[in-house]
């Protein structure tokens, strides 16, 4: 596990791109992944290519995990408990009081971590409006 880093932008978005043509994930550009890679979190196996990222986009007092994948093969062996755990860590050395995240989901990982469903009016309204009401997704949130 380790910060993003700039250089990081195509394998996250490679890394994202199988979750994007499930529906799983929201399509997002290249030039998102290469603006904002250094909020992510990334699970990078030995020879160098990520296995599993998570977003944490920050807002005044509150924060939103976003773009929470983890490859196929790795699924299952607790790498994506390990992201979320460094992405709450870093989320509390930034005073944010309140994390926030939708899934379309079970969001059976976030509900361990001490996540529950909110309404989404709660969420930073930027990123509330951002979500797409197709797409079904829950709002869930935890407070730090």
């Amino acid at each position: 596990m380790r910060p993003g880093r700039e250089d990081d932008g195509p394998a996250l978005a490679a890394l994202s791109r199988p979750f994007v043509r499930t529906g799983a994930l929201r399509e997002r550009p290249l030039a998102h992944y290469l603006s904002e890679a250094s909020g992510f979190h990334v699970a990078q196996a030995a020879d160098g290519t990520l296995e599993g990222c998570l977003g944490l986009g920050e807002y005044p007092g509150a924060g939103v995990l976003y773009n929470f994948c983890v490859a196929e093969h790795r699924q299952g062996s607790g790498m994506g408990g390990r992201l979320l755990h460094a992405a709450l860590t870093r989320a509390g050395s930034r005073a944010l009081t309140t994390l926030f995240t939708a899934t379309t989901g079970s969001g059976r990982l976030f509900l361990r971590h001490g996540f529950a469903p909110v309404s989404p009016n709660l969420a930073p309204r930027a990123w509330a409006r951002s979500l797409d009401p197709a797409r079904g997704a829950r709002v869930l949130a935890r407070t730090l």
